[in-house]
């Protein structure tokens, strides 16, 4: 459970800051972040906010994360604060950070509310769609002085969506079941970014009028919608046993049709720039689905 968490989770933020700042960015929850000289000590309190850090040319100013934070490779030799769920802020403030990066969707709040009691600026990132991954490169460049490199990064973003959008505009949509979790079996709704990039392809989200993020479900209700494609991350970069279980069942048209697809889970369920990578690869599989009709 721990790894969907960490892999599903929403980032947030918030600060305290000096009354007279050089630079002032907005965060994700409407709080005002403001340093009076550009960041050299960040830690990020996510994998995804790690990957947003080295994507927005501040990985050079990190000098902690929490566990999992393995992208890019150099984020592998970060000390370590903890993890998600239960940050070590003794460690963290040995660090003595001048900007931490933290992530409400695991972080528990009391522990990143105490940093913001001890003066230290906390940014609230909540990138769950293309346009706030860009917006988020954007401020955390601003906060870190390297706007360069990370409006560079959000612009290619943004244009790499664009030009998705425009190829598969007129795609016949493929409806999809996208599985992120084998027991419990849980699914995406469609205010996921994982089903914003299925849309992009032109897939239906099978399940996108569930209320929660990441609903659990069962198998029989999979049956009952009978998708046309099943796509899954499994635990790994190359570990696609999930899908082998639903082979048992022959009828369904996914199986029929032979469109069982597995896709590197850490190119989806993280909302950074690599969610480009990851909704190319689901575009590749559903234009499969397509040409097997």
């Amino acid at each position: 459970m721990r790894q969907i968490l960490t892999w599903l989770g929403i980032v947030w933020l918030t600060t305290a800051g000096p009354a007279q700042a050089s630079s002032c960015v907005t965060d994700d929850a409407g709080r005002e972040v403001c340093l009076d000289a550009p960041a050299q000590r960040i830690v990020a309190l996510s994998p995804g906010v790690t990957e947003l850090l080295y994507a927005a040319g501040a990985g050079e100013r990190l000098v902690g994360a929490v566990s999992f934070s393995d992208y890019p490779d150099a984020a592998k030799q970060l000390p370590r604060v903890g993890s998600y769920d239960r940050l070590d802020l003794e460690a963290l403030l040995a660090l003595s950070p001048d900007l931490v990066v933290a992530w409400s969707g695991g972080n528990p709040e009391e522990q990143v509310e105490r940093l913001a009691t001890l003066d230290v600026p906390v940014f609230f990132s909540d990138a769950d769609n293309f346009a706030t991954i860009a917006s988020n490169l954007e401020r955390l460049g601003t906060l870190a002085n390297t706007e360069p490199t990370a409006q560079q990064a959000a612009g290619q973003l943004k244009s790499d969506v664009a030009a998705l959008r425009s190829r598969y505009a007129d795609a016949r949509p493929v409806s999809v079941f996208y599985q992120v979790w084998e027991s419990p079996l849980m699914t995406i709704n469609g205010e996921h970014w994982i089903s914003q990039a299925l849309d992009l392809c032109g897939g239906v989200n099978i399940f996108a009028e569930q209320s929660a993020l990441v609903p659990r479900i069962g198998v029989e209700a999979v049956l009952g919608r009978d998708p046309e494609a099943i796509i899954t991350g499994g635990m790994g970069k190359a570990d696609s046993a999930w899908l082998d279980a639903w082979r048992e069942f022959p009828g369904m048209t996914a199986v029929r049709q032979g469109n069982l697809f597995f896709i590197n889970p850490d190119l989806v369920q993280r909302a950074t720039p690599r969610l480009v990578e990851g909704t190319r690869d689901i575009c590749r599989h559903l234009e499969v689905v397509r040409e097997r009709r």
